[in-house]
């Protein structure tokens, strides 16, 4: 099979198009013949060293596949070769074939095709957990989404609207807060031109916001802080600006606020059943037509270097998607 490798952490360069042996599944996986994989803000550091966890070598990023099953494991009983599937695997998507735990795979909604099948597993699960699960987020509560034109990001703003919240999407260009708002958002912030704090005082009568969803950090954390209500939750989601800021603990004492991390993959992992269910309603949202993932572009697997440089370089609006077929 064809692979995107990387056989030492470098930049994004270094990686290679490969062929590389086929995987063999254990008895709880199954093989899948990859369509496509979406890319993600964390491929892109897991290559580099970056990341929370570091795989051996030689490995392909990619965490989210959609594909049709090839074979099947021994104990694997749910799931048969021919059926059409996604698949949530820590690596290893970046090629024309992955094995993936049985229990990380679930059947592609009839009326999803495969690119947003690959773009919508990570993107909508990890906001709907991080709105749902752990800030318990309620009917006509205001939400302050960060980075809202990227893929977590764009996903948290329909969710948010989706689950009854005012939704204030803050992005850097007028072209992607475009996107935002075609997307649900209520309210829109330019925090290149304008003070974030400031504007999210006005827009809330100075009441500030119930929950942050904030998949950036760096130097919009500690402004977007400022700007929570009482009892208002901040979502840790990621770190797209590069840098892990440090938080001033007394604004949590102050706002009497909480600071609340936010990892879907250990979600998946550690309580499955509630995952499943997160995944039966947001697919029951998209077959109704209430949630519309959003693809900025299709690159086909040899160059998938580009992606992540696109990805980096913060140029992607919604999901980027890799395609094999």
């Amino acid at each position: 099979m064809k692979a995107i490798i990387c056989d030492k952490f470098a930049p994004l360069s270094n990686l290679k198009y490969q062929d590389m042996p086929d995987p063999v599944p254990t008895a709880d996986e199954v093989l899948i013949k990859v369509h496509a994989c979406s890319v993600n803000f964390p491929d892109t550091l897991v290559v580099q060293g970056l990341y929370q966890f570091k795989p051996p070598f030689p490995f392909s990023p990619g965490s989210d596949v959609a594909g049709v099953i090839e074979s099947v494991g021994e104990n694997v009983k749910h799931l048969k070769v021919g059926d059409e599937v996604v698949g949530m695997t820590t690596y290893g998507g970046f090629a024309e074939k992955v094995a993936v735990s049985s229990k990380a795979c679930f059947p592609k909604p009839p009326g999803m095709n495969m690119v947003n099948a690959a773009s919508f597993l990570l993107a909508y699960g990890t906001s709907y957990h991080a709105l749902k699960d752990r800030a318990n987020m309620q009917a006509g509560e205001t939400l302050l989404v960060l980075g809202a034109s990227g893929g977590v990001g764009l996903a948290a703003v329909e969710l948010g609207k989706q689950m009854g919240a005012h939704v204030i999407a803050a992005a850097s260009t007028q072209e992607k807060l475009d996107l935002c708002k075609k997307h649900g958002a209520d309210e829109l912030i330019n925090y290149n031109e304008e003070n974030l704090k400031e504007r999210v005082k006005e827009l809330t009568n100075k009441k500030g916001v119930d929950v942050i969803y904030d998949p950036v950090g760096g130097d919009y954390t500690n402004p977007a802080l400022r700007t929570m209500a009482r009892k208002g939750r901040y979502l840790v989601v990621g770190f797209a600006a590069g840098e892990i800021p440090k938080i001033p603990l007394n604004l949590a004492l102050l706002k009497e606020c909480s600071i609340v991390g936010v990892f879907w993959g250990t979600f998946t992992q550690k309580e499955p059943k509630q995952n499943y269910q997160n995944v039966a309603q947001m697919v029951q949202w998209f077959n109704e037509k209430k949630l519309n993932p959003h693809i900025h572009g299709t690159y086909p697997l040899e160059n998938a270097v580009q992606a992540l440089e696109d990805i980096a370089a913060r140029k992607v609006k919604g999901k980027a998607v890799i395609t094999m077929v």
